[in-house]
């Protein structure tokens, strides 16, 4: 007897769909690169080839693959942003409304997370993350002020990346494809360091926004980012 419901996806489907997800978040397998036939896909893991289209078709609807009919499955370009929700990129919102973007690094440096952000992320207490804090501008005017937890052993190559150069939401967006993601908006008063980071008066209202990643190997980043009053940001951009 088959208790599965019509249109659910078999067990070995899903695992399927894992082992992909897989390579796709290890780099393995790199956006834009077309990735091996269903029929060969099929012969490696020993299912019918229908079994691998219904595994292919999950991670597509979850936004990590491209189907297209004739062009064969690709991994596709910023995999993930799509999956849950989008994470916008700092730099292109600033330029799309018509402002040059700058970016300057307050601090960076190796550091034992706080107790109370390694248990929101599910780290043991001390471990040692890279610590960033960020502001983004618009016309040299403050966007964002971003005070960054960066896990070192969740991407491959993030050892080699100075964000002094390259920003950190840029490239964590374009490199650290994430199966998990919590985020949370509050308000808040400004403190010392967000009104010096901001330009603002101490206390003023900010819209304050919480965001966690995490791939197969834990968690990514945790970044509390302050909006200078008046920005507006999305998550659906």
């Amino acid at each position: 007897m088959n208790d599965r419901q019509p249109g659910s996806t078999s067990p070995k489907a899903q695992l399927i769909a894992g082992e992909v997800r897989r390579r796709i978040v290890e780099r393995e397998w790199q956006q834009g690169e077309r990735i091996p036939d269903e029929a060969d896909l099929a012969v490696t893991f020993g299912v019918a080839r229908a079994t691998v289209n219904k595994a292919l078709q999950l991670l597509a609807d979850e936004g990590l693959l491209d189907r297209r009919r004739r062009a064969g499955t690709r991994v596709a370009l910023n995999p993930v942003r799509k999956a849950i929700f989008t994470i916008p990129i700092v730099r292109e919102q600033i330029e799309r409304a018509g402002m040059k973007y700058g970016h300057r690094v307050v601090a960076q440096r190796r550091s034992p997370i706080p107790d109370e952000t390694a248990a929101r992320i599910g780290v043991p207490p001390g471990r040692e993350f890279i610590h960033l804090r960020a502001v983004h501008y618009g016309d040299e005017r403050a966007f964002q002020f971003e005070d960054r937890w960066i896990n070192p052993d969740s991407v491959p190559g993030l050892d080699k990346v100075d964000f002094r150069h390259q920003n950190a939401n840029e490239w964590l967006v374009r490199n650290a494809p994430y199966l998990r993601a919590d985020i949370a908006f509050s308000a808040e008063n400004a403190d010392a360091r967000d009104a010096r980071m901001l330009g603002v008066p101490k206390g003023q209202a900010l819209l304050i926004l919480h965001r966690s990643t995490w791939n197969d190997t834990g968690p990514i980043t945790t970044v509390r980012i302050a909006c200078h009053p008046g920005y507006v940001i999305s998550t659906a951009d």
